[in-house]
């Protein structure tokens, strides 16, 4: 057991617990989140590498799913190595300011990721229900600028966490109980009444994800409609499995994110290893599903990158 109080850990240093209750099964979990993360990194970067050598695949389409890849693999790479650390090699300890940094990426990076999804969704309104003007909608300056929107928000308003946190006295004990720095478990550590940094966090999270998620499900909705009403039964399905495809992978990311969000908010009977699986879930499925449901289900990246094994290996 890791230390109980101020007095036995430096100021400096907080104590990351891992899965309350499943200490002892940790080296196994360990296993396939390493194998999703592996995936997530080698999926992410081929996505990156083929859309930057073949210039055909410079769309809307693609580079709004590079700019996902890019968030994918930081959202992932701040959290995975430190977690495998802990789950292989007891590597408990961690600085104050580095909780600090992973916290800011794993929340803006998380909401960078829900921005993206919705210009993701854009597109693919744009490119069903208005094809002809598709390009000329969405062109290079109005892609650019949706992703620095998308980057601004998620740094503008997760920017003060850390900067809060910093400030906050922490009397109690420095045992985290997760596998990494949560806001809020790092929040309930404060001896100091903390109902206002909170309930900032917890609204802005709730702003972002469901103003996000609501425009993401009418952009569906009328994606589905156009489809219905396309003359050709083959190009209805054909869009109707690219849609699926996509709005899995979206509910998976909003459903996790819920869960985390009411846990925090009402479930205080939830059991903690349940929260902190479902939380880990939440930062390891999207990066994971990503490549695969938006690269390999691609027939142009998969073309691109079955021909190049084939000349490499032949």
């Amino acid at each position: 057991m890791g230390p109980a109080n101020k007095s036995q850990l430096s100021p400096s240093t907080f104590w990351l617990m891992g899965i309350p209750g499943l200490e002892h099964l940790h080296v196994w979990i360990g296993i396939p989140f390493c194998s999703m993360y592996m995936v997530a990194l080698m999926g992410n970067v081929t996505i990156l590498a083929v859309v930057r050598a073949e210039r055909t695949l410079h769309e809307p389409m693609f580079l709004f799913l590079c700019m996902l890849s890019v968030t994918d693999l930081v959202l992932s790479t701040s959290t995975l190595p430190r977690m495998l650390c802990l789950f292989w090699m007891e590597a408990h300890d961690i600085t104050f300011d580095a909780c600090l940094a992973q916290m800011f990426f794993i929340h803006s990076f998380t909401a960078m990721e829900s921005g993206f999804f919705l210009a993701m969704a854009i597109d693919r309104y744009v490119a069903i229900c208005d094809p002809l003007r598709h390009t000329t909608i969405l062109t290079n300056s109005r892609i650019a600028k949706m992703g620095a929107v998308v980057v601004l928000r998620g740094v503008g308003f997760f920017s003060p966490h850390p900067i809060l946190l910093k400030q906050l006295p922490y009397c109690r004990t420095r045992i985290i109980a997760h596998t990494y720095c949560e806001f809020i478990a790092v929040v309930k550590l404060a001896c100091v009444d903390t109902g206002a940094t909170k309930r900032y966090s917890l609204s802005v999270a709730s702003v972002i994800g469901s103003c996000d998620g609501f425009f993401i499900a009418l952009s569906y909705v009328l994606i589905l409609r156009a489809v219905f009403r396309l003359p050709s039964r083959e190009a209805s399905l054909k869009a109707l499995g690219t849609c699926g495809s996509h709005v899995c992978v979206i509910l998976v990311f909003y459903s996790t994110a819920v869960f985390t969000f009411l846990t925090h908010r009402f479930g205080h009977n939830v059991a903690p290893q349940i929260h902190i699986f479902i939380a880990n879930m939440y930062l390891l499925v999207p990066p994971f599903l990503n490549p695969i449901v938006y690269g390999i289900r691609t027939k142009k990246i998969r073309e691109y990158v079955l021909s190049f094994l084939r000349v490499k290996f032949s």
